[in-house]
């Protein structure tokens, strides 16, 4: 087992679809390194499953429900939090869907499911954190994919939102940082998370996974939360505006056949 500092004593996270798959692993790995985490979601069967295996936690982890894509109500949420706890020092914003169809296929109301929880989810809860951030220097990190750093088959929606976040991620880092706020993303690949778990089940499409990413396999989602744990911490104190991908090498490999 790893063993974890306590850089996160005394801070105060949100992390938005924080019950499952990515988001889950980034609350636990905040809460190991004695952040106090508010974990939301949309699903209230997901948190009270999430907090049913975390009675340990005491008063340092609150879920609660949201639905990212409603505007008011992640503002008073994110208020709330702050007149809670006192401050509001890191915001994780992964809550995200895939969405699935081409540009002939999409339907009016797919683009803007994907389009809403994706991309507006992300700067609606960056909006309503940043002037507590601002209070405390705080920092955010966005969930974006390596699926918007290209296309994809039958995802335009999912593409469009995530390349979305990346650059709305580089524009809030230009915009907040003299006013002492980082703003970063991670891209991650293919992670094991119950979204991916079906299409992981077809060995086919595993395999070609398996084959383009350079080191073998899909990510795990601890891994993806360790990047994202680097980017929220001092460590990373003059990194912003930067999107990360952790991706096993899959976005560093052309496509080409080996030719060896």
């Amino acid at each position: 087992m790893p063993t974890y500092t306590d850089r996160f004593h005394d801070k105060v996270a949100i992390v938005t679809g924080g019950v499952s798959g990515i988001g889950a692993a980034t609350t636990e790995r905040l809460l190991a390194e004695g952040a106090t985490v508010v974990a939301v979601d949309v699903s209230q069967k997901a948190i009270d499953a999430f907090v049913e295996q975390h009675p340990d936690t005491g008063d340092r982890l609150e879920a609660r429900h949201l639905d990212v894509t409603d505007s008011a109500a992640t503002k008073s949420l994110v208020d709330e939090i702050v007149q809670k706890h006192g401050h509001l020092d890191i915001l994780v914003a992964n809550a995200g869907i895939g969405v699935f169809g081409d540009a002939e296929q999409l339907s009016d109301d797919d683009w803007r499911k994907g389009i809403a929880v994706d991309l507006d989810g992300v700067f609606y809860s960056g909006r309503a954190a940043l002037p507590h951030l601002i209070e405390s220097k705080g920092t955010i990190v966005n969930t974006a994919s390596i699926s918007g750093m290209g296309g994809d088959y039958a995802m335009t929606a999912y593409n469009a939102a995530k390349g979305g976040v990346i650059n709305l991620t580089r524009s809030m880092a230009v915009d907040f940082g003299k006013r002492g706020v980082r703003v970063n993303a991670v891209a991650p690949g293919p992670v094991r998370t119950p979204l991916l778990e079906p299409i992981l089940e077809d060995q086919s499409r595993h395999d070609v996974w398996k084959n383009n990413i350079p080191l073998g396999r899909v990510a795990e989602p601890e891994e993806i939360a360790a990047a994202i744990l680097y980017l929220a911490s001092d460590d990373a104190s003059f990194v912003s505006g930067v999107t990360l991908p952790v991706d096993g090498g899959l976005t560093s490999w052309t496509g080409q056949p080996d030719l060896s």
